[in-house]
Order: C-alpha cells, then sequence, then structure tokens
C-alpha cells in the first residue's frame, strides 16, 4: 500500500510545472506593477484563483493517471485546486471591495451586454459556488454532474473578464498563459465527454 502512494517522477515534474506556473504568473505582474500591496494582491489573487480552477478542470479526463502518477486518489488532486481556487478568487472581490470601500463588486452588471462581459467576474463567483455545492450535495441532486459542469462557464467568464479589465492581461505572456489554459481546460471538457459517451456505449452493449 506505502508503494501505491508513492508519487513517481513524472508526478514530481508536474508538480513543479505548476508550481512554476503560479510564480510566473507572479513574476510577469511586475512588468506593471501596482500603487499598493492591497492592489497587488486584487490582481495576483484573481490570477491565482483563475489558474487553480483551470488546473483543477484540466486534470478530470485523468482519473486513472493521476491516481498512477501521484499515488494518490483523483478527487483528491481535483478537489484541492478546486477549493484552492475558490478561495483565492473569493478573496479576490474581498480585497477590491476593501480597496474601494463599496461592495458593488460583488453585484452582476446587466445593464448592456458589453458590461455584463466586462464585470462577467460578479456572476462568476455566485456560479462558482454552486457548481461546488453541487458536489456537496450530490447524493440530493441527480443532475449534480450538469450543474458541476458550470465550473467551466466560471472559466469562460474569469477569462473575458480579465480579457478586458485585467491589468496583467495587457501583458501578452500572462495573456497567452491563460489562453492556453482556458484553450487546454476546454479539450478536457470534451475529453471528459467523449470518455463518458464511451462508457455509456459499453454499459448498453453490455445489457
Amino acid at each position: 500500500m506505502a508503494k501505491d502512494r508513492k508519487i513517481t517522477q513524472l508526478g514530481y515534474l508536474i508538480l513543479s510545472l505548476i508550481i512554476l506556473l503560479f510564480l510566473a504568473v507572479a513574476l510577469l505582474m511586475m512588468a506593471s506593477p501596482p500603487q499598493t500591496l492591497l492592489g497587488f494582491l486584487i490582481r495576483l489573487l484573481g490570477l491565482w484563483g483563475l489558474a487553480a480552477l483551470a488546473v483543477a478542470a484540466i486534470i478530470t479526463p485523468f482519473l486513472k493517471e493521476i491516481k498512477k502518477v501521484f499515488g494518490r486518489s483523483f478527487l483528491g488532486m481535483h478537489h484541492f485546486f478546486s477549493f484552492a481556487g475558490l478561495i483565492l478568487i473569493t478573496l479576490h472581490p474581498v480585497s477590491a471591495a476593501l480597496q474601494a470601500m463599496d461592495l458593488s463588486v460583488f453585484v452582476p452588471v446587466f445593464d448592456s451586454w458589453t458590461d455584463f462581459w466586462i464585470f462577467a467576474g460578479r456572476p462568476a463567483l455566485y456560479i462558482l459556488y454552486i457548481a461546488l455545492i453541487a458536489v456537496l450535495i450530490r447524493r440530493k441532486v441527480k443532475p449534480w454532474r450538469a450543474i458541476h459542469a458550470l465550473m467551466y462557464v466560471v472559466l469562460l467568464f474569469g477569462f473575458v473578464h480579465g480579457t478586458y479589465i485585467g491589468t496583467d492581461f495587457a501583458a501578452s505572456p500572462v495573456f497567452v498563459i491563460f489562453s492556453v489554459l482556458f484553450g487546454l481546460a476546454v479539450i478536457s471538457f470534451l475529453a471528459k465527454r467523449v470518455q463518458q459517451f464511451k462508457i455509456k456505449g459499453i454499459k448498453r452493449l453490455d445489457k
């Protein structure tokens, strides 16, 4: 049993790349340094939160591989990044509200189509909580998987929000990093749907 829980060299490499991702984001922020420490935290929390959620989404098609490479269950890894993203994303508007002394940062904007997407991070926060609560009450809610899939909507909203008004997205390297992460998340979503379709097909044949 102890051997099964041992992380492999590939596992260490992947973890190193993930750590490097977060460090690179923080370092690239220095290209347009904020005027205050709180301003730095607001931006960092938002970017790190979005990155953590993207990682949680990207690994979804690799249940068996995660167990083999990291020596622990897929759910353990997935939940770690999901809840880390939840905390970071939550602290992002909390910090912004403290800086502006204004709670309107939590209120979605529907004044126009453009304004909605500019401030898409606001509804994304509530959708994120709905998607994660669905997991906690999955035994009581049958379509919990469909609700949990709203995580991808959160990623879309967060990416568009950052593209519109994110200071760091204006810096090409940061935008490229998150474009790649979002693209990989979309590919993972499609790959997971294909896996589920094949499993359903196999079950039908067995019957």
